[in-house]
């Protein structure tokens, strides 16, 4: 099932679209990689997603991601004695360790010390998605005394964001390492990581996980933001969480932080997704409103790799026709000339490195030849990372003997995985590229297809090839 669209799709599967037949549609709508939320859902739940999404793929026969979203440390203020509180603008307000005695107007239980250890005098706190704002006056090691800067409701067990701030906090909870546990156990391909603050926060679930799956940071705290680079590079790939991460800073700098998070991600040939409230109006409606439809439109301008559906897929009430729409709005941009024009000028250069060398001769090869497909014969992945890169005009096809590579490819731009046997040497590779360019779809006989790849076979991170053949 070859796409037309280059930009990838991520579905978060939930009560929407617990059955096989409905993630089977999300699939042939153009999802490409089905997210698990593990803030939400048992176990079981997720273990049945992720067997029903394996028997599309079997039947499919096209190799499908799958992304578990750790929980992380979100941190929520305690229970109430009488139901929501009202918190009155200027009145002053105490946030304690003391999690035995229900809250009420006066006080509330956070019971995250943490918190406390890292405050400093003036600093803001937001509650429920920033809908509150109270500014720390006086604060100890277990409380801070505050002042009502934004009033209203509080109720119980509301989420709490300490903005400017660095917490002494790990990304992984004891909770998140027995979920990561259980995902690996069953196959996942990639785990997000929650407010990840540090690039270090990425080497110690390095540890964890190891080669088992791909790292994807969640960028979502202004914390993340200053050390962009460093987590960049530790990462396998990034997410723009713009849900958390438009609480923590002003909305106005929230486009042009996805813009440098973007622009980052493409330097370093790290594959970036922009998530949270694309298509929003579609968990009700059977249409987005336009400016959501530009809203997708700007992040494939952009050059990002996926776009990720929330709310819209798992608990919407028109979750195929959410990707469906998603879908068509990356084909209809893709299909702009203007779309290929700002690829191009938004190109990075390449660095002094043989796999760069490769990814830039081969766009060039692909555009001037006219190539049907630029292929990568990759075992880890990277050869068709470095291409990707590059943003070729060419489809690329990414083949590979490994089928958890396969998988992870599928969250790649232009990427159309496909799972083959181990190749001998180059005149059997050249033949695999151009019969697999051939049967699916990519070009026909007598046609160019330019091929990448690493020697010795086999070996992780070696792209020092390029090839030009014929089907």
């Amino acid at each position: 099932m070859r796409r037309i669209k280059q930009a990838k799709i991520v579905a978060t599967l939930g009560p929407a679209s617990d059955e096989g037949g409905t993630i089977r549609a999300l699939f042939e709508a153009g999802a490409d990689v089905f997210r698990l939320n593990f803030s939400h859902g048992t176990r079981e739940d997720h273990k049945r997603r992720l067997d029903l999404i394996r028997e599309v793929e079997r039947e499919s026969g096209r190799p499908i991601g799958v992304l578990i979203d750790l929980q992380g440390p979100k941190l929520r203020v305690g229970t109430f004695r009488d139901g929501p509180a009202m918190l009155v603008e200027g009145k002053a307000f105490r946030l304690d360790l003391d999690a035995k005695t229900p809250g009420d107007a006066s006080r509330v239980a956070l019971p995250h010390p943490e918190i406390f250890a890292a405050l400093q005098t003036g600093a803001e706190l937001l509650l429920d998605d920033g809908r509150l704002r109270l500014c720390v006056e006086r604060f100890g090691p277990d409380f801070a005394q505050t002042r009502v800067v934004v009033g209203g409701k509080l109720s119980d067990r509301k989420g709490v964001n300490v903005p400017g701030v660095v917490l002494p906090l790990s990304a992984m909870t004891d909770k998140d390492r027995a979920d990561l546990d259980y995902g690996l156990a069953l196959g996942i391909d990639w785990v997000a990581l929650s407010f990840v603050q540090r690039a270090e926060d990425i080497a110690q679930a390095r540890e964890l996980i190891g080669a088992r799956a791909g790292i994807v940071a969640k960028l979502e705290k202004p914390a993340a933001i200053a050390s962009l680079d460093a987590i960049v590079a530790e990462a396998d790939a990034v997410m723009v969480a713009r849900g958390d991460l438009g609480v923590e800073m002003p909305a106005e700098q929230v486009p042009s932080i996805q813009k440098r998070i973007v622009s980052a991600c493409r330097r370093a040939g790290k594959p970036v997704i922009v998530a949270t409230q694309m298509l929003e109006s579609m968990v009700n409606a059977p249409v987005p409103t336009r400016a959501e439809a530009s809203d997708v439109a700007t992040a494939i301008y952009e050059g990002a790799d996926a776009v990720m559906l929330s709310a819209e897929s798992a608990s919407g009430r028109h979750p195929v026709e959410a990707v469906k729409m998603m879908s068509k709005i990356i084909t209809h941009t893709e299909g702009d000339p203007y779309y290929r024009s700002a690829i191009d000028a938004s190109r990075s250069q390449p660095r002094a490195l043989a796999a760069d060398a490769i990814g830039s001769a081969m766009r060039d090869i692909t555009g001037l030849l006219n190539a049907a497909a630029a292929v990568a014969y990759t075992s880890s992945g990277y050869s068709a990372l470095r291409m990707a890169r590059e943003r070729p005009q060419a489809p690329i096809i990414g083949m590979t003997p490994r089928l958890a590579t396969a998988r992870r490819l599928a969250l790649c731009w232009g990427v159309h995985a496909v799972l083959c046997h181990e190749v001998a040497d180059v005149p059997e590779m050249s033949d695999l590229a151009s019969r697999t360019a051939l049967k699916e779809g990519f070009g026909t006989a007598g046609q160019t297809v330019v091929i990448s790849a690493g020697m010795p076979f086999g070996a992780s991170g070696t792209t020092n090839l390029l090839r030009i053949a014929q089907i």
